[in-house]
């Protein structure tokens, strides 16, 4: 039995596939949420809502993108880990020149996307290329790789703001709630990589933690509801602006409460249900954006 609809595609065919990580979706929904994040707040779902189609194929190619600019990068690092040395090019299946122009074709399906937007949205699109060009350092560098993951899924906040109308405080603040969740989910998925991280040299902010991980999450996303929260009043300064939060704010108290168990199969589910947390803070901006 198939273990993804990429398992079903001709053999020469797979290696690319799994190379854009088409197999495993919870990474392109995770950067597409918050570009709906921001274009919803802006309230522009109604009448710019073909937009919402241009995100979602930008997301994939741009996402795709970044995995192999990643991949290339940390081929050495990913052949010491045991559940990335199979991947194609720290395996050898494909090799870095190939990723290297495969990446370019997935970045110009990027450029076609980034010309629907306008002029302010296209520039703050374009500014995200050097966080994305960044990140595969940090592991090196930091031992929070996962703030630099926050600044850089994120992003799609600020465009899908910028796309519908001027930046403004609930932008920022819609950003930043981003950053915090992405800190929290990102740490639960590197747990399961903790001890062959700790071999190869890998920074993360699961280990930094350590056993107060379960611990830092909790803060990690406590901080991203009332910083959505914060977003939903400064965009409409109603008493009842918050609570649209609330949904969000329990989805994320439910993954703390499931890091009692933190075994990599318990990690991968907690970090993929975090398609379904993007959902909602995505209905928060919704109601709220339309209300306005």
């Amino acid at each position: 039995m198939a273990a993804s609809w990429v398992d079903v595609l001709p053999a020469a065919l797979q290696p690319w596939a799994r190379l854009a990580r088409l197999d495993r979706p919870a990474g392109a929904w995770l950067l597409f949420w918050p570009c709906s994040w921001g274009m919803a707040l802006a309230g522009g779902l109604v009448a710019d809502w073909a937009l919402m189609l241009w995100f979602g194929l930008g997301t994939i190619a741009m996402r795709g993108a970044g995995c192999v600019w990643n991949d290339i990068i940390d081929r050495d690092l990913d052949a010491q880990v045991e559940r990335t040395r199979a991947r194609p090019v720290a395996s050898g299946a494909i090799s870095v020149k190939a990723a290297l122009a495969f990446a370019i074709g997935l970045s110009l399906i990027g450029l076609v996307v980034l010309l629907q937007l306008r002029p302010l949205a296209q520039g703050v699109a374009l500014a995200s290329l050097l966080l994305v060009a960044g990140y595969p350092f940090m592991k090196r560098i930091t031992w929070w790789p996962q703030a630099w993951l926050g600044l850089t899924f994120n992003w799609g906040a600020l465009v899908g703001y910028a796309a519908i109308t001027d930046p403004g405080l609930p932008m920022l603040l819609l950003y930043a709630a981003g950053i915090f969740w992405t800190l929290g989910y990102d740490t639960i998925y590197a747990l399961q990589d903790i001890e062959d991280d700790a071999m190869a040299g890998i920074k993360s902010s699961a280990r930094a933690l350590g056993r107060h991980a379960r611990l830092g999450v909790s803060l990690f996303y406590a901080a991203s509801a009332l910083l959505l929260a914060a977003a939903l009043y400064t965009r409409l300064p109603d008493p009842l602006a918050a609570l649209p939060a609330l949904p969000f704010a329990l989805h994320l108290a439910l993954q703390v409460l499931g890091l009692r168990d933190t075994s990599p199969p318990q990690a991968l589910a907690l970090f993929r249900s975090n398609r379904t947390t993007g959902f909602l803070a995505f209905a928060a901006c919704a109601v709220v954006g339309l209300a306005g």
